[in-house]
């Protein structure tokens, strides 16, 4: 019994608060300036969009916060937007807490608006108040309370002040009734609200909403609503008088478009409650954001200053980065190494070495680019730079049906897809994004480049060579951007969706802000790429080490055995790792799948190469050197691989070896992180087909192109 009524307490006790507002207004910090909270990350359901929730007690209650995607209004546009939409009608909360940008007050008041139709509980904080002090905006917070019928507290959640009043607040707003909101459109939208919903009263229609948002949904056309009636004997009644209400609508508003008129009545409210609370002293001065933006948005030097930042954060990715890679890869094999000691030469010392710890090894690799990558992203993002970046940017991608913003993503892709697909994520729009995604596959990944050093050297000059790669890496770019644009018109035809400039102010970075983004989106790649690679890493393993042929293992164990010298012995070995992956699951399907790749020059061995580079890029110079029996010791700058491949394969194959590798699906890493970006297991499908068909064309023509040339 005590314990019943102890759980209830608990349950009374706590306070769920949804915390909405638009990007940029310092949600998060306001977060993280609530102090020993304890912070639970994950994805909303479905969804990629991430998921902050932060458990604190305070005076005796247990507050829960769910920290929503930033959202410039409650409607389906991005990804964000729907997923704060759908949290918001349809999940369970106390209290919204809207966080308002005070330096821009006017534009925060338009999803405000918004919000005070749902007609919930929900308190203000007008964040960053010590930023407006410094720029002589003063906010009458009292008179804004008056005006939206719901507290508004200013804060400034670098500083933390009014946090504690914001506590009290929300405290007392938990305890208190629901007041109704004082948000109300323009006599003609107001009268039309009022005629359904007395259709409502007088048919004493039974509902857990108020007849007002019933009868405002239905104006607004939600589907929802509308479906929500369709099967009820009260729709013949309230039909009738939504014809007539539109009718009266279009008629006074001179628009037939529903989204544009209750737009203009947010914007008018918006517009007439800022006028009355804020006022701002005349300052001719030249702010300092004006001052940054002459230099880093300028026509002419804004573009290549920013070129120079990606070009520094690219150096930092891949460059310093290789330092940490070679000491995670040392202790890697020498983990394998000391596995297979231990568990003796066996097959189930194979497994754990060779495929799990060896594929988990692949996953930890890149853990130093993802950190020093989000880290630069952070900085930039929380700096305000950002969105310079995409106005700079989104007129020549806009060409290739790309956005701004596809610029980063793209450009890290050239060091490995893995965190160039998470990068896509500051893409906010899916279509953008889902673009984006299907064509950082051509940016050449570092991991190709051996491909590329070993088949340039062994058929072209020293002197040529540095000529030939930088032709590579600008031939997949251009052939991405061209496949945008294939995309655009054949896959993702739509009108092109407005691209909404927000330029916040520049401001000095949160160091703990950067810290918390780039802690959990180096966990959040462990956990998602880890899992999968383990269970395809010991997949590969076992389609490359079976069946057994222990016959001809016992004949070439003999021949070792009795070899002279150590020579003999290498050859020997190399032969039978040679047969065995000729005859294993992995070679008989290249022997299947040849006849595909003969139009292309391609023999069985190549084509086993290219189907073991779907793992990883790099086992496909080791997959070579095993197949000419050479080993797998062997590196791209092995003189004896080069010989054997030229002596193997003609110059045409080569290039259109090249090119293939330059295009085909990324290794399984980056395709496992690309279905968790897209969202779906059918777009890597996608992704499959799309690539392998450009892979194969652009390889067919450069292999008949270049037969012409050679003969």
């Amino acid at each position: 019994m005590k314990l019943q009524k102890l759980r209830l307490l608990v349950i009374k006790n706590t306070i769920k608060i949804a915390l909405v507002g638009q990007p940029n207004v310092g949600k998060s910090m306001l977060i993280n300036s609530i102090s020993n909270a304890r912070l639970k990350v994950g994805n909303f359901s479905g969804v990629t969009v991430s998921k902050e929730q932060v458990f604190f007690d305070y005076k005796n209650f247990h507050i829960e916060i769910v920290d929503l995607p930033g959202a410039y209004s409650l409607n389906d546009y991005t990804i964000e937007e729907k997923v704060t939409k759908d949290f918001l009608n349809n999940e369970k909360y106390d209290i919204i807490l809207n966080v308002l940008d005070s330096t821009n007050l006017q534009r925060n008041l338009l999803l405000t608006a918004e919000l005070l139709t749902l007609d919930k509980k929900m308190i203000i904080a007008l964040n960053m108040s010590d930023e407006a002090e410094k720029e002589s905006i003063l906010i009458d917070e009292i008179q804004l309370s008056k005006i939206l019928g719901k507290p508004c507290i200013k804060t400034s959640a670098a500083k933390k002040s009014g946090i504690t009043k914001l506590l009290d607040e929300i405290l007392l707003k938990f305890q208190s009734q629901k007041v109704p909101s004082k948000f109300f459109f323009s006599a003609v939208i107001e009268e039309e609200i009022e005629n359904i919903s007395k259709i409502l009263e007088e048919n004493k229609y039974e509902t857990n909403e108020t007849y007002r948002q019933i009868s405002l949904g239905l104006l607004k056309e939600n589907k929802n609503i509308y479906k929500q009636f369709h099967d009820e004997p009260i729709w013949i009644k309230i039909q009738p008088i939504l014809t007539e209400a539109f009718e009266h609508l279009f008629i006074h508003f001179n628009s037939k478009n529903i989204k544009d008129i209750f737009n203009e009545e947010r914007f008018a409210f918006a517009k007439g409650a800022a006028i009355e609370t804020v006022k701002q002293k005349n300052i001719n001065a030249t702010t300092l954001t004006e001052r940054f933006d002459s230099i880093l948005i300028h026509k002419f030097f804004g573009l290549p200053i920013f070129l120079f930042f990606m070009w520094g954060l690219f150096q930092l990715t891949f460059t310093i980065g290789n330092i940490p890679m070679e000491i995670i890869d040392s202790f890697f094999a020498a983990i394998i190494d000391h596995t297979k000691e231990f568990l003796g030469d066996n097959e189930f010392s194979s497994i754990i070495a060779d495929g799990a710890i060896s594929g988990v090894g692949s996953v930890v690799l890149f853990l130093p680019n993802i950190v020093i990558l989000f880290f630069g992203i952070a900085l930039l993002e929380t700096t305000g730079y950002m969105s310079r970046v995409a106005f700079l940017l989104d007129g020549f991608f806009h060409k290739f049906g790309l956005h701004g913003k596809s610029f980063i993503p793209l450009v890290t892709g050239f060091g490995c897809s893995v965190p160039a697909y998470m990068a896509a994520r500051t893409l906010k729009n899916e279509r953008d994004r889902l673009l984006t995604l299907f064509i950082i596959g051509f940016m050449s990944c570092g991991a190709r480049l051996p491909i590329y050093v070993l088949f340039v050297g062994a058929f072209f000059s020293e002197s040529n060579a540095g000529n030939i790669l930088f032709l590579i890496y600008i031939s997949g770019a251009i052939f991405g951007l061209i496949a945008a644009k294939v995309l655009k018109i054949i896959v993702f035809k739509s009108e092109d969706e407005p691209f909404v400039m927000e330029m916040p102010k520049y401001r000095l970075p949160s160091f703990r802000l950067i810290y918390h983004t780039v802690s959990n989106q180096a966990k959040m790649y462990l956990k998602k790429a880890g899992t999968y690679i383990l269970a395809a890493s010991l997949l590969i393993w076992f389609a490359s080490n079976y069946p057994k042929h222990l016959d001809i293992d016992h004949s070439y164990n003999e021949k070792i055995e009795l070899a002279i010298n150590s020579d003999e012995k290498i050859n020997l070995k190399n032969e039978l790792s040679q047969y065995n992956l000729e005859h294993s699951y992995l070679g008989y399907i290249g022997k299947y799948s040849e006849p595909l790749f003969q139009p292309l020059g391609f023999d069985w061995k190549m084509t086993i190469a290219l189907e073991t580079g779907l793992a990883a890029k790099e086992i496909v110079i080791s997959t070579l050197s095993i197949l000419y029996g050479l080993g797998s010791e062997n590196d791209e700058s092995s003189s004896s691989l080069m010989e054997k491949i030229k002596s193997n394969i003609t110059i045409e194959s080569a290039i259109s070896f090249i090119v293939f590798v330059m295009i085909y699906l990324p290794c399984l890493a980056a395709s496992m992180v690309f279905v968790r970006e897209s969202g779906n297991w059918k777009y890597l499908a996608y992704l499959f087909i799309f690539t392998t068909i450009s892979a194969w064309l652009l390889s067919f023509t450069a292999y008949n192109i270049s037969k012409i040339i050679v003969t």
